[in-house]
């Protein structure tokens, strides 16, 4: 009998082999059939309409092949460069009536980001189009763009308030004792936050004077943009006062908002659709409220990017910096390495811009990264660096290896610093009855010992090789900032900085965003800006993992995107931080090299989390009975 059930399970696993390698074979000529048609539906006249149900990142992470026909959900990012050319295209086509953001579905973006995509909606308005926002409740990052709108209307059953940047963050020291964890950390940098939920029950006083900073200065700029956009809107009280100004409207949020100029209407979809339609046209095909629209993807298509002229080479270090290789949205050092190497052999580059758009790191694979750029350098390459939203530690480091540095005023930087951490648990075991005991031949045997703990040679070793690293970060900033040792260290100890201060300080040159990096690099190679094209050093998405964004479903069809009033949109926020928080605890506890990373960064970005950490997050909440 076992023999015949061993058979059974061996033609089962045949049969389930066969039937998914037809489903591959069937989705991928599907998916061949699809990208083989010659232009796709032409763009006639109406409104862009970007339906904006996901953050916007540098570089989007790659979806799992086949993840929708596994019933998982895909995640939607967009790339920040790709809503740049699609909004500077629509500025001169006259097939263009209006652009039209739909917020209700937005994850946010880093300040530097949403300047970037503000500045570019404001030259579609400067251009004489009317661009119109709608949101059933605005978060900050959303009314950031929406403020550069020249219609922006809300829900009436729904409204906006806001909340700044900030907030509590969890500490782990108590739970660690209860547990008898010990955390071993090994840090270089005062102000090295990123440790300190394991080593503190609360933020220290260095910690809480640079956040003060950081954050003051990032709600100053994020509030003086509004009031440049929207000089009308009386943001000051909405931001000082809430509860007053609330009360006052009787609870109504959305009234509240009308009466401030915060928004301009108030109106549901079907209402605010046939305002588009007076501007674009009524799509007679479709239900009540529905507008002629140009579809982003389709748009997209229908302008591509220049192809000819001189190859500007562009790497783009974006997402957590990691040894190994690892797809888009992740920086993985050999992968990154390889790009570099790889553009610098096959295509005739003249100058090299490096995208970097990263909470660091693996020290390793940052310094894997920088002497490929340096590579560039040795060949006579101009190299200039451009910090998108986030460089900060392992992101600074790779920064050093640009001739200069551009930043936004709201760029997040700095975080010069590197740390290890290494549990052991000792402690826990012996709560159980666990004991140990051994021979070892030299003060190192056995260790870092996760059972018996850590010894003095050990950590004394780990800590001055941390040291060490630390000593090489501040050399590598100094020749390449022509600072002296002692600035650096004096601007560094793991403080993160904006990018106004961090112009100031020195650690960064000019501001401005990735098309003035690229022309920086024209000129240095001695070409015309305006005759160059840019080469992305990096690898295409496989037909598996495009076929899977194909699937992704549309939520105009759908009957839009995610909704959500003002309680709703802060409860969605605030679970992803604290799935966010989660997954940054079980980094430090697992992390296995040294670190050059700023975790208290992603705090200040989109409110994002992997489905794997909303799970975890979701099992710890269901053990505690919620």
């Amino acid at each position: 009998m076992k023999l015949v059930r061993g058979a059974w399970r061996l033609l089962v696993g045949i049969k389930d082999a066969l039937v998914l390698l037809a489903m591959l074979l069937f989705f991928g000529l599907l998916f061949a059939a699809l990208a083989a048609r010659p232009g796709g539906k032409a763009v006639g006249e109406g409104a862009l309409l970007l339906d904006l149900d996901g953050p916007i990142v540098e570089q989007p992470a790659e979806p799992a092949a086949l993840a929708a026909l596994s019933n998982q959900e895909v995640p939607v990012e967009y790339r920040l460069r790709d809503v740049i050319r699609a909004l500077d295209a629509a500025r001169t086509d006259a097939r263009v009536k209006a652009v039209v953001l739909d917020l209700d579905g937005f994850g946010g973006g880093y300040p530097a980001t949403l300047g970037e995509v503000a500045d570019a909606l404001i030259r579609v308005r400067n251009a004489g189009k009317p661009v119109l926002s709608y949101a059933t409740g605005y978060t900050d990052a959303g009314y950031r763009l929406a403020a550069a709108s020249s219609e922006i209307w809300v829900d009436p059953m729904g409204g906006t308030i806001f909340t700044g940047p900030g907030g509590s963050q969890p500490y782990l020291k108590g739970l660690l004792d209860r547990l008898g964890v010990n955390a071993h950390i090994y840090r270089v940098g005062r102000y090295k936050a990123a440790v300190e939920p394991l080593l503190l029950t609360r933020q220290s006083p260095e910690s809480r004077q640079a956040s003060e900073a950081l954050y003051g200065s990032l709600f100053g700029q994020w509030r003086d943009a509004i009031r440049r956009m929207r000089p009308r809107a009386q943001i000051d009280a909405f931001l000082s006062q809430p509860d007053r100004v609330i009360v006052a409207a009787g609870g109504d949020i959305a009234r509240a908002n009308l009466q401030a100029g915060i928004v301009d209407k108030l109106g549901d979809r079907i209402a605010f659709g046939k305002r588009v339609a007076q501007l674009a046209g009524t799509d007679t095909a479709k239900p009540a409220g529905w507008f002629k629209r140009i579809g982003y993807d389709q748009w997209l298509a229908a302008n591509p990017m220049k192809t000819g002229g001189d190859a500007i080479g562009i790497v783009t270090v974006a997402g957590n910096i990691v040894d190994g290789q690892a797809g888009p949205g992740t920086a993985a050092g050999d992968t990154i390495a390889k790009a570099v190497l790889d553009g610098l052999a096959t295509n005739k580059l003249k100058a090299l811009v490096v995208r970097v758009d990263s909470p660091g790191g693996s020290a390793l694979a940052s310094e894997r990264i920088r002497r490929a750029v340096l590579e560039a350098k040795r060949r006579g390459l101009p190299v200039v660096v451009s910090m998108g939203g986030l460089a900060a530690s392992g992101g600074y480091w790779v920064a050093t290896a640009g001739d200069t540095i551009f930043a936004e005023p709201t760029t997040i930087t700095g975080s010069i610093g590197i740390f290890g951490v290494i549990p052991t648990f000792e402690r826990t075991l012996a709560k159980i009855g666990v004991t140990s005991d051994g021979v070892r031949t030299t003060p190192l045997s056995g260790q870092p010992d996760i059972i018996a703990g850590t010894n003095t040679a050990v950590d004394t070793v780990l800590q001055s090789a941390i040291e060490n690293g630390y000593r090489q970060f501040i050399a590598r900033v100094a020749t390449a900032r022509k600072l002296t040792p002692q600035r650096v260290d004096e601007i560094g100890q793991g403080r993160v900085w904006d990018g106004g201060t961090a112009r100031q300080i020195g650690l960064v040159d000019r501001f401005g965003g990735l098309s003035d990096a690229i022309a920086e690099a024209a000129r240095r190679a001695k070409l015309d800006p305006k005759a160059v094209r840019t080469v992305y050093l990096e690898k295409e998405p496989g037909w598996a993992a495009q076929l899977a964004s194909s699937f992704r479903s549309d939520p105009e069809e759908a009957g839009g995107a995610p909704t959500g009033d003002a309680f709703g949109r802060i409860a969605a926020d605030r679970r992803m931080l604290l799935a966010r928080a989660v997954a940054d605890a079980r980094m430090l506890a697992t992390g296995g090299s040294v670190q050059a990373r700023c975790i208290e960064c992603a705090g200040l970005g989109p409110v994002t989390a992997s489905a794997g950490d909303v799970k975890l997050l979701d099992l710890i909440l269901a053990r505690l009975g919620w």
